[in-house]
């Protein structure tokens, strides 16, 4: 994943990790997947591993797990470039599994692929082992209410 350059940020890490909270506020901020990094165009979450009840048989991390973490990034993507509009809302995610993602901490990148004043697009690659290993590949968009 080479460096992108985007949108500058509205919100820094803390700035969105607070707003991620408010807009959740019945999770537990332990295990809620939260940004570590925030750049112009791209932030990087993690959620930390849940244990075993986050697992499908065979032992790897299940499919709608990845979605949710594919989904949030996205979402704290573009809350981070957007600001505080909490009704931003999902309006399309394709996922691409392409490996078995062995148990452990699910990291996701999201980067900005546009930004429009409506709808955001998100390309997100997800990883437990190493991101030149990627369990999954999503692309998001987002529909952004009118202000």
């Amino acid at each position: 994943m080479g460096t992108i350059t985007g949108p500058p940020a509205q919100l820094d890490r803390d700035g969105v990790n607070n707003l991620l909270i408010k807009a959740f506020p019945l999770a537990d901020p332990n295990s809620l997947a939260l940004a570590r990094e925030v750049g112009p165009g791209w932030v990087l979450v993690v959620r930390p591993y849940a244990g075993e009840r986050s697992l499908r048989p065979g032992g790897v991390i299940s499919g709608p797990n990845l979605m949710e973490i594919a989904d949030l990034a996205a979402y704290t993507l573009v809350l981070a470039h957007i600001g505080e509009q909490l009704m931003a809302v999902t309006s399309s995610l394709t996922m691409n599994f392409l490996r078995g993602a062995k148990p452990g901490d699910i990291h996701a990148r999201a980067e900005m692929l546009r930004l429009g004043r409506r709808i955001a697009v998100c390309d997100v690659r997800i990883w437990t082992e190493s991101p030149d290993r990627p369990a999954a590949q999503a692309t998001v968009t987002y529909a952004i209410p009118s202000a």
